[in-house]
Parts: structure tokens; sequence; C-alpha cells
């Protein structure tokens, strides 16, 4: 099967079917070659709906989810995008194709630059990819869009707080076998509203806090 028909088979048969119907979102993933971004030994499952292992026990996030993340953001063109996580720099190419100008924050120097190299080589333009620890990064700057590729233990406000008004941040909370995806969106200089998602299961970011420990 061409890669072109394993796409198709990928957004009608695992993207639609999981309830991501807006037609931008799809047309993003139809538009963003998936295969460019899998590690070259993978690429004849690109299309599958599992989560492809990258370097450092990392791994890309599954179509589906890519598309709830899409659709629950709804990038609008020339909004700012901070992306926690860039492992293979496919997310990032979904929301520039989207329009969103994204800053991409990746701990692991290897993956960031491979990252970088699979962004220039399929064209993608509105991407740059900073190697740095997301706790510990302290930059100015605030964001429409915020977007977190891995878990938090511990649900903390460092990330809504750069938001802009009106802006929105997806994020996993929680641990294994209970995480919760939700969408923050800050509705003035203070004010916050939490939308309950889906129920998933990812990896947590490294150096997040987790819960308190018990002990008897």
């Amino acid at each position: 099967m061409s890669q072109s028909a394993t796409l198709d088979q990928m957004i009608s048969q695992q993207v639609r079917t999981g309830s991501v119907l807006d037609e931008r979102t799809l047309a993003a993933l139809h538009a963003v070659p998936r295969e460019a971004f899998v590690p070259a030994a993978l690429r004849s499952v690109a299309y599958a709906e599992c989560a492809l292992p990258l370097a450092h026990g990392k791994h890309m996030l599954t179509p589906l989810l890519v598309g709830r993340i899409l659709q629950t953001l709804a990038p609008r063109r020339g909004e700012r995008a901070l992306e926690i996580g860039t492992g293979s720099g496919y997310l990032s190419a979904c929301l520039a194709a989207l329009g969103a100008q994204v800053h991409s924050l990746e701990l692991h120097p290897d993956l960031a630059e491979q990252a970088r190299s699979n962004l220039s080589a399929t064209g993608t333009a509105g991407v740059s990819v900073a190697t740095a620890d997301a706790m510990s990064w302290s930059e100015p700057g605030e964001f429409d869009l915020i977007v977190l590729t891995a878990s938090l233990p511990v649900y903390q406000t460092r990330f809504e707080q750069r938001l802009r008004a009106g802006g929105r941040l997806f994020v996993v909370v929680g641990s294994a076998p209970v995480m919760e995806a939700l969408c923050i969106r800050r509705t003035d200089g203070s004010g916050f509203q939490s939308q309950r998602l889906f129920e998933t299961d990812l990896e947590p970011l490294e150096h997040a806090p987790g819960p308190p420990k018990f002990e008897f």
C-alpha cells in the first residue's frame, strides 16, 4: 500500500473514528508526512495507531492523540505556541501547518537536533526548537497555545501562567493507570477554566515532581 493510501486510511479509520472531525485538523494531518518524522527503521508502521519509540525511552504521540490535541487547541494563524517536549517534531509541524508560530523545548540535545533536521527536510517553517528543561526554563514570554507532550503526575500552574488572555493549554495529569487530558483556558488576567477531555496514558515529563509518598 502506498504512503498516500496509508495516510488516508489513518485519517479515516483511526482519527475520524476517534471523534476528530474538525476539517482544519484533518487537513493538517493530511498535509504533514508523518513518515518523515518517524525513525527510519519504523517507517513501515509510521501511520499505525501506536506510540512509536524514540531515543531516551520517549515515544511519538499516536495519530489519534495528535488529532485530539489539534482539535482541542484549534490553532489560528499567527498564534504563538509553546510545545513542551519536541520529540521527533511531528506535532510541531502539525501546529505550524495550522498557522501557529511554534517555540518547542526539548530536554535531550540529540532529539532536538533530529527534530530540527526533520523539520528542515520537510520544509516546515515557523518552528524553532530549543534544547532546554521545561521545569527550569525561565525565558520571558506569553503564548496563545501551550501543549505538553508528556504528563504531569501532579498539576502545576507554572505553564498556565504563561497563557495570554484567551489562551489554551493542553495537559495530561495523573499517574498510570488513571490519567486525564485537560484543556485549561485563560479567561482574563487571573481567571482560568478547566475542561476535562478524555482519559489517556502518557509517560511523565522528566523532572516534574510526583505525588507525595506516604510513609507508614
